[in-house]
């Protein structure tokens, strides 16, 4: 069953994380799971500390040759009448600095407020909602 945007946002918004997708010059999709805050039609990813291979993220080069992504959530269930997901499409940039993000990030995640992200922080316009329920 689709659903509707107002619930697609509510159940994003209580998601714990998001796979964030992006695709670049090589036009491959690459996918990664990230934390969020959701604020409106703006959704924000922080670049943190947490060990990371390397620190020219495969996602901020993709973002800036193509700023078109999206970030998909679900719920999975031995029960398949409680499965759904929802996905989120739109036009990211990535900032150096955004103190309000990190504020919001902060207030959902508690390890942020200890540490909070010191790295650029990648801003979603959700331009678009699809989602589905089994029920």
């Amino acid at each position: 069953m689709r659903l509707a945007e107002d619930i697609c946002r509510e159940r994003l918004t209580r998601a714990d994380r998001v796979f964030l997708a992006t695709t670049g010059e090589d036009l491959r999709p690459h996918v990664v799971p990230v934390v969020f805050a959701l604020r409106g039609d703006e959704l924000v990813i922080a670049i943190d500390q947490k060990p990371k291979s390397t620190t020219d993220l495969r996602r901020l080069r993709n973002i800036s040759w193509n700023p078109y992504v999206a970030v998909l959530c679900d719920q999975y269930d031995a029960d398949w009448q409680q499965l759904w997901w929802v996905r989120a499409d739109g036009r990211a940039r990535v900032d150096a600095e955004n103190p309000a993000a990190i504020a919001l990030l902060a207030g959902k995640y508690p390890q942020y407020e200890l540490d909070p992200p010191r790295g650029p922080v990648i801003t979603i316009t959700i331009e678009g909602w699809s989602g589905w329920s089994f029920s």
